[in-house]
């Protein structure tokens, strides 16, 4: 499966909602840790594929045809450009509005990486349907969804 982006950052929104609809029938619940992991990889790299190449690009998505017993399922996420720029992870620092994305996929994928392609590249990540989340990425102190479930958890019952 495949949707072409472009250059404009409501291509995001539109990724999102085309990534959602696409795990209705692959056996991943919309409410399955999985699911948003995933929804948030596809906006991390397709707005990293907007913003700094101003190019069309392609999403792709590979969804397990399995049902929700399967342990061995890998869901992969691509995003492939025209730009010859490679990726950069950066640090950023506490104020800045940006800069994390890649960061964010670090911590968040099992597995993720890049190649070129001709003039482009081609930048992917890879889920494994039952992996447990990881705890936090390399560098940068990213934290994993499993960290913020629990702050998210404080943040709500112990203000009241």
């Amino acid at each position: 499966m495949q949707l072409e982006i472009r250059p404009d950052p409501a291509e995001v929104g539109r990724a999102r909602r085309w990534a959602r609809s696409r795990l209705a029938g692959s056996g991943i619940q919309a409410d399955e840790p999985l699911a948003e992991t995933l929804v948030l990889l596809v906006s991390e790299l397709v707005t990293n594929a907007v913003v700094h190449t101003g190019r069309p690009a392609v999403l792709r998505l590979s969804l397990p045809d399995c049902d929700a017993a399967d342990d061995s399922a890998t869901v992969r996420l691509e995003v492939a450009d025209s730009s010859g720029r490679a990726p950069t992870p950066r640090c950023a620092d506490d104020d800045a509005t940006g800069g994390r994305g890649l960061a964010l996929v670090d911590g968040l994928a099992d597995r993720w990486g890049w190649t070129r392609e001709g003039a482009g590249k081609r930048i992917w990540c890879e889920l494994d349907r039952c992996a447990q989340p990881r705890q936090a990425a390399a560098g940068c102190g990213v934290v994993g969804l499993s960290a913020y479930e629990e702050l998210a958890y404080e943040a709500l019952f112990t203000g009241a």
